[in-house]
């Protein structure tokens, strides 16, 4: 190869690191703008992720307060809250130019197979977040904060006094809930990733079918095992509250079900487009021609 030839070979890919680096930009400075916009309005939005706590203390007749243990906890967890907040507002901006990048190289059949998921993972993750925050932090909270009155009840009974005396006129220890603003929003994160990831499984199976590593045969065979890692799943992720834990067995197994029917819609697809290739019906050259990539 002389002179000539590197040079000519080195100059597509200079040009793809000068177009990387643009599109980097771009998401770099819309993840910091939708950061700042949202630490303007970031107590509300804590608010907000606080609001499952906060109606489980007002249940119990109590203020709706949480507490911050050091000067800075505060500032630095309206921080976190915007840049989890602000990635999210970001992430359609972030995913077109990281989609504007890798287009040009792919097929038209590539775009096709993959331009649904990309609009699927992001609202079912919403989905499995919204999911989380209405449904399964008020349970996992009521469960957790009401167990500080099942242990002194039990303690009472198996001391022989009378259970719910009043603070102060005994020596027994009382115990009382001061959450922490950063204990509490780890807690309710926590559950809003983990669901927005589980929701992500019909995503996973149908890639994974498109490619040709699972089949709907299969994942029907799986489904004993599949019902026995989904409850493993619901013990880790869940308090141990059974209700919480049916739960989020339904949801999850039922978004197998789904994905199941996902794989079978994909298999037909393939079936038909090998029917058609089998009567020259179908132009290969026509769907995978480099001359059909977008620039």
């Amino acid at each position: 190869m002389n002179k000539d030839d590197i040079e000519e070979s080195s100059a597509p890919l200079i040009e793809h690191l000068a177009e990387l680096r643009t599109r980097l930009i771009w998401s770099v400075l819309a993840f910091v703008i939708a950061m700042v916009a949202c630490f303007t309005v970031a107590e509300p939005i804590l608010e907000f992720l606080f609001q499952p706590i906060a109606d489980i203390l007002r249940e119990r007749g109590e203020d709706p307060r949480l507490i911050f243990t050091a000067p800075q906890e505060k500032f630095f967890t309206l921080i976190r809250v915007s840049v989890v907040v602000g990635f999210g507002l970001a992430f359609p901006v972030i995913a077109h130019q990281m989609w504007r990048f890798v287009a040009p190289g792919l097929y038209r059949t590539e775009k096709n197979a993959f331009l649904p998921f990309l609009v699927a993972s992001p609202l079912l993750f919403l989905a499995g977040a919204a999911f989380a925050h209405f449904v399964v932090t008020p349970l996992a909270m009521r469960f957790f904060i009401g167990f500080s009155d099942v242990v002194p009840a039990l303690a009472s009974i198996l001391a022989g006094t009378e259970p719910g005396v009043e603070p102060g006129t005994n020596d027994r220890l009382q115990t009382v809930f001061l959450g922490s603003v950063k204990e509490s929003l780890d807690l309710g994160l926590k559950f809003i990733f983990a669901f927005g990831l589980c929701f992500q499984l019909p995503v996973l199976l149908t890639l994974m079918g498109k490619a040709g590593l699972v089949s709907a045969e299969g994942l029907g065979n799986m489904r004993k095992y599949a019902m026995v890692g989904i409850l493993v799943l619901a013990a880790l992720v869940t308090p141990p509250d059974v209700i919480t834990q049916l739960i989020l067995f339904t949801v999850v197994y039922g978004l197998y079900e789904v994905s199941i029917q996902l794989v079978k819609l994909v298999e037909r697809k393939r079936e038909r487009e090998r029917d058609l290739r089998a009567e020259g019906l179908w132009d290969d050259e026509a769907e995978d021609d480099p001359e059909d990539r977008q620039e």
